[in-house]
């Protein structure tokens, strides 16, 4: 059955993330919380230290990483600062595409850190093995994982399993603050928002003598569509994420936009664009006004959310600051002293620990949506409806990766991979 955007907004409607609710799960008596980390780059280990540091009963029992040396390397790091909350055998450092199974086993949760494409398969597996997942952002990198995650959402609320997604600033006190006020009428309607992920460059990696084309995807990840989803999703979900947050939870309507590839047009930077600049519009006409790119040089970088209204402007991050109008009562909000990242992971194992209840996956999963449906106007230089987002048949990554198997895409004799052309690509 096509799902509408009526069907869509109504399932969506219990979104509300947080709810006070029994949990079924029960900590052991000795108050020990056994963690498997799944991916061990340098987000993965960023995120597993963030764990540890959340309480010291959390042990680290398990790694999974096909990359060889990368979970051996994460190890080493964590070991340095929380020895005493390491109990990794080196049995159960795994190295098999497959060895989530056994390190689900040994766990109550599971860190997926893995990059993007494999996430919502590796969700669905870890919510049906009855695991609280910490899960990083985005949640899938096509509209067909949207769904998975959605419809896992569903049977972890309904076992009562948390569910963290590392959309941070749904934890930062100063985010919170400001969202909570614009939503209270401070700045009156809203009339427009501008939301900006303006950074840096990075390489990709090139490749490297006798390696498969697979392996070469796996390590060089960041730059092929199907595993990052391209940088509107995996950086700019988060400034979308603010939009929707701000917005209650509103979805846009259709989205127009324009992108290409600039100044990324090496072999070794795969199938994304090198920039980004999409209109949002919703219902009642407003418009979100979304821009990324990843040129470097003189560029101009920034990093923020805006929103306008009738009564006046709110900055989100802007310079540093949270304000309204440059001056709020009580003065202009500094960026807070916590650590947004460790915040996350301390609400998270607290929940874990005590019965408490919040699942984000769902609003992870929209923000993730709104980003593809950008991703799919910006490749097309099409109008891009919601519900064709929504409803996208376009399946980007295999369910069960493996070295020997085919990757999605392929580079031509000369070695130069395919990249989609506004006004040519269609949508799928």
């Amino acid at each position: 059955m096509t799902t509408t955007r009526r069907t869509f907004l109504t399932s969506s409607a219990a979104t509300a993330a947080f709810s006070a609710a029994s949990h079924a799960w029960a900590a052991p008596s000795d108050g020990e919380i056994k963690i498997a980390l799944i991916g061990c780059g340098g987000r993965g280990t960023g995120a597993c230290n963030q764990a540890l540091t959340a309480g010291s009963t959390i042990k680290l029992v398990a790694l999974v990483d096909p990359l060889e040396g990368k979970a051996q390397a994460a190890l080493d790091i964590l070991k340095e600062k929380h020895e005493a909350q390491i109990d990794v055998p080196p049995d159960q450092i795994f190295t098999g595409f497959q060895d989530y199974k056994k390190a689900f086993e040994l766990a109550d949760v599971v860190l997926i850190t893995t990059p993007p494409g494999p996430r919502p398969f590796l969700f669905e597996q870890a919510i049906k093995a009855g695991k609280h997942v910490f899960m990083e952002k985005p949640v899938a990198t096509d509209a067909n994982g949207v769904r998975r995650v959605i419809a896992a959402a569903q049977e972890a609320k309904q076992k009562k399993l948390n569910v963290c997604v590392g959309l941070q600033r749904r934890y930062d006190p100063g985010y919170i603050d400001v969202v909570d006020r614009i939503q209270k009428g401070e700045i009156g309607d809203l009339v427009y928002g501008r939301v900006y992920w303006n950074g840096t460059s990075r390489p990709g990696y090139p490749r490297e003598a006798g390696e498969s084309e697979m392996h070469y995807q796996i390590r060089n990840w960041y730059f092929f569509t199907w595993m990052s989803g391209d940088h509107i999703l995996e950086q700019h979900v988060h400034n979308l994420d603010v939009a929707q947050w701000v917005l209650n939870g509103a979805h846009p309507v259709k989205a127009t936009g324009q992108g290409g590839r600039q100044v990324r047009r090496a072999k070794e930077n795969g199938t994304i664009f090198d920039h980004h600049t999409v209109e949002f519009e919703y219902d009642n006409g407003m418009r979100i006004l979304s821009q990324c790119c990843q040129i470097g040089g003189k560029c101009q970088k920034d990093v923020s959310e805006h929103f306008h209204g009738t009564k006046g402007v709110a900055d989100l991050a802007g310079g540093g600051r949270f304000m309204i109008n440059g001056a709020p009562p009580g003065g202009k909000r500094n960026r807070t002293k916590y650590d947004p990242y460790q915040l996350e992971h301390d609400a998270f194992f607290e929940n874990v620990r005590t019965g408490g209840y919040r699942n984000d996956a769902e609003y992870g999963a929209y923000a993730t949506l709104m980003g593809i449906m950008g991703r799919m106007a910006t490749y097309t230089g099409q109008v891009i409806t919601w519900d064709q987002a929504l409803n996208s048949q376009e399946i980007l990554v295999p369910d069960l990766i493996d070295w020997d198997i085919e990757p999605p895409v392929k580079p031509d004799a000369d070695g130069w991979y395919p990249v989609a052309i506004p006004g040519t690509t269609e949508p799928t």
